[in-house]
């Protein structure tokens, strides 16, 4: 393997489990099989999953065969990973809705002609009993309780499934069949990945070099990217929405989402960090970041748009054409604001829609309200903003 190539592999990720053994597999000129598991718990990826998808790529463009594997079957079981609690089961016919638009959205980052998408129930749904009980018999009780969500789990006495252990197993089951050479996961995934790696030398199997990458932050910089927190950007969200949600992250989680989510070399990267430390505003950066993200899961001209209409909305303050209109019906002459905001889905609640107020983030027809207690009147109708994203133009009767 080339520096360049290892220098690629190793760009952004967490750990390297097995690198040596790889590397001397890779001298004998070996196609190294590499595979990443996604359960389809939901029908919808965010940029935070397409970390992984980014490196299944670096591993695709240097020639090896990329296994893009959805845990329909492990899926019914449930990834107890960083849980405090058993996770409900998954319906098989839930799981095959929410895998049928994967291929679309992966196929946004791999290349279709390259990627192997394969089900992990077409081996591990003919194991049957007999087969999960040998593969059980492999593993040994309390090295599975050394893992960290289980062992807080159990000295809190809080309930453990028996089916929660098998999750791990059948993660290794995968490796075994498709006798992988790397795995791939989240830094919460390294438990499993190296279950993979001690199962497959039961199995008389060189184990498989683990590579974790790091959880993605989400828009606030803070937690982990997820639908259920409202901090993620959507693989499928239209490009405005994209590239306005892009541009309001921290500068300093600006460079963390460059390492990982960009295709840009290092030494571009190195660049334009060195270019900020000359002047260069980091909001110029940031739209580069936005709109090589949004010509990788749009177009180059929906990016150029995206930015195009960034700039006339917020620098330039010209109220776009095309925002949703909404009408509501109010009893009475007048609504309390935060009650309106939250009617008309600018906010999640009124609490929400008064520190808004509070913080100046509301306009009506550009004018900014700072009075929590501000009230509405009947038969009126304008351009109600909050924050920077959110518009909508609201006509009251």
């Amino acid at each position: 393997m080339s520096k360049d190539a290892l220098e690629l592999i190793k760009r952004g990720i967490d750990e390297f489990i097995g690198e040596e053994e790889l590397v001397k597999k890779l001298s004998k000129k070996k196609t190294l099989v590499v595979k990443a598991g996604f359960d389809p718990t939901a029908p919808d990826l965010h940029l935070g999953h397409t970390v992984l998808i980014n490196k299944l790529k670096h591993f695709q463009d240097l020639g090896h065969r990329v296994i893009f594997l959805i845990g329909d079957f492990t899926g019914m079981i449930g990834d107890p990973s960083g849980k405090n609690k058993t996770r409900p089961t998954l319906k098989s016919e839930d799981i095959k809705e929410n895998a049928k638009t994967y291929k679309k959205q992966i196929f946004k980052i791999l290349d279709p002609n390259k990627t192997e998408v394969l089900f992990n129930s077409a081996w591990c749904n003919k194991l049957g009993a007999e087969g999960i009980i040998k593969l059980a018999a492999n593993y040994n009780l309390a090295r599975m309780l050394e893992r960290e969500d289980f062992n807080t789990r159990y000295k809190n006495n809080q309930s453990i499934a028996i089916h929660e252990f098998l999750y791990p197993l059948i993660q290794a089951y995968d490796s075994i069949a498709l006798e992988a050479d790397v795995e791939l996961g989240g830094t919460d995934q390294k438990f499993n990945l190296l279950v993979g790696r001690e199962m497959q030398r039961a199995f008389d199997q060189e184990p498989q070099a683990v590579i974790t990458v790091p959880i993605l932050e989400g828009l606030d910089g803070v937690k982990k990217m997820s639908k259920s927190l409202d901090n993620y950007v959507g693989i499928d969200e239209a490009p405005e929405e994209m590239f306005g949600k892009i541009m309001s992250i921290s500068d300093d989680l600006m460079w963390r989402w460059f390492d990982l989510l960009s295709f840009r070399s290092n030494q571009e990267i190195s660049d334009l960090k060195k270019e900020q430390k000359a002047g260069k505003n980091p909001r110029d950066i940031k739209i580069f970041l936005a709109k090589e993200l949004i010509e990788r899961f749009h177009s180059a001209k929906d990016a150029q748009s995206a930015e195009e209409a960034f700039i006339n909305r917020f620098q330039k303050g010209i109220i776009p054409s095309d925002i949703e209109e909404v009408s509501i019906s109010i009893e009475g002459n007048e609504v309390p604001l935060p009650n309106l905001l939250k009617e008309v889905a600018l906010v999640s609640s009124t609490s929400e829609a008064m520190r808004m107020i509070k913080q100046g983030a509301v306009k009506i027809d550009d004018n900014k309200i700072e009075d929590p207690k501000a009230t509405i009147k009947k038969n009126t109708s304008g351009v109600f903003q909050v924050g920077k994203r959110k518009i909508k133009k609201v006509s009251i009767s």
